[in-house]
């Protein structure tokens, strides 16, 4: 979906893969649990670069967004979703008009989380206009043994 907003430029949910990065995750053998998400990037616009990376301990998303800052970028994770606003720039030199337009001024899109990625833990920084999103994930259930005790035996304390 692509909607106009005001100011110009053009405001951006979704439209088709995006080259290289469609091809990457379409060869990968990734998890169940981040299958939403790859499959969210994948539908983001040709004009958004995006990498999505993971450790044992966590995913890494990468989102370039030139010309945005901190002051204009907005993250937040909400309901097992990963929202991003960005918003940029663009300054047009004096006696210039635009003939054609085709970066997007807006950037709003909405990712759903990886099954096990933690929100809560989440962390983000921007640097020359390359979003950097940290989720870790969360703590595995590790197996525990629990010790059963014999009914008798609690009444005798």
């Amino acid at each position: 979906r692509l909607s106009d907003r005001a100011g110009g430029g053009v405001r951006s949910r979704s439209r088709g893969p995006i080259g290289p990065f469609h091809r990457f995750f379409a060869a990968a053998v990734v998890p169940t649990a981040m299958s939403a998400l790859r499959d969210a990037l994948r539908d983001l616009p040709d004009a958004v670069f995006a990498d999505l990376l993971e450790s044992d301990d966590g995913y890494v998303l990468v989102v370039d967004l030139p010309g945005a800052t901190a002051e204009t970028t907005e993250v937040l994770v909400e309901d097992g979703r990963i929202d991003i606003e960005g918003r940029r720039e663009k300054a047009v030199p004096d006696g210039f008009e635009y003939v054609r337009e085709d970066r997007p001024l807006f950037l709003d899109a909405e990712l759903p989380l990886p099954n096990d990625a933690d929100g809560a833990g989440a962390d983000a920084e921007i640097d020359r206009g390359v979003l950097e999103i940290s989720l870790p994930k969360r703590e595995r259930d590790v197996s525990k043994s629990i010790p059963v005790d014999d009914a008798d035996d609690e009444g005798d304390a």
